[in-house]
């Protein structure tokens, strides 16, 4: 079965079976089957490809986007993502809509949420309405432990833009009765979206942006690893900067 959507993105973009070989770094007649018989690259070399084809590497490939089920290693986990790149969108926003009485978000930026979701905001809005205490932590881009992220994910500059572009989206929801939102200048090791008694960690790596480091989501099982990132945040939150309205 064809790849329709390869074929015509490489088609519009004027590439072809050798070029995109070489760019990648595969057999020419790799390229062909993943276009001719709707083959499927190894995910690092898919990512390649899209990267090179300006392409979202789940709309070339879509079978890419499916978990691997958890193993049962822990009570605790639901699923393990390879990247955070694999988790859709759908996921994060349905933790959150399902939320009644928590929401914790620790990023240094994560505006991917915002630009995949544009009603973010209104859904925060809806869940403080009903009730649901919301705490939101972003990174402070003037402080130096965030810029040193950026330079440790080989990011440079990038990372302090994206944090100042994340205020500005969650800006609107300063002063919302039942939402905090602060700014933290700590060394993340993760960052975390809890909704209730679930929690997506996603874990930072040395050398490595977000959107491809691990991502594992967690059931509340009391006493463990739900519990110990609930801790954490807390401390964190302790120690981060009311944004002002």
């Amino acid at each position: 079965m064809r790849n329709e959507r390869l074929r015509a993105v490489m088609e519009s973009r004027g590439w072809a079976h050798t070029t995109l070989a070489e760019a990648v770094g595969v057999d020419p007649k790799s390229v062909e089957r993943w276009v001719n018989l709707g083959r499927t690259p190894h995910r690092t070399t898919a990512m390649k490809a899209a990267a090179a084809l300006e392409e979202d590497v789940h709309a070339l490939w879509p079978s890419l986007r499916q978990a691997r089920p958890a193993r049962a290693v822990s009570s605790e986990l639901v699923t393990l993502y390879e990247q955070r790149a694999d988790v859709p969108v759908s996921v994060f926003v349905e933790l959150l809509s399902r939320s009644h009485r928590q929401i914790d978000v620790l990023v240094y930026a994560a505006v991917f949420l915002h630009e995949a979701y544009p009603r973010l905001n209104d859904l925060l809005r809806e869940r403080a309405d009903e009730g649901c205490v919301i705490r939101i932590a972003v990174g402070d881009p003037d402080d130096p432990n965030v810029q040193q992220r950026g330079r440790e994910e080989r990011f440079g500059h990038g990372i302090e833009s994206r944090c100042r572009l994340a205020l500005l989206h969650y800006q609107p929801l300063a002063g919302v009765p039942g939402i905090e939102l602060r700014t933290h200048g700590t060394t993340l090791y993760n960052s975390v979206y809890r909704a209730d008694d679930q929690m997506l960690v996603n874990a930072h790596v040395w050398g490595v942006n977000a959107y491809a480091a691990p991502v594992w989501h967690l059931r509340r099982d009391h006493g463990g690893m739900f519990d110990t990132y609930t801790k954490s945040f807390d401390s964190l939150w302790a120690t981060a900067r009311p944004v002002e309205e």
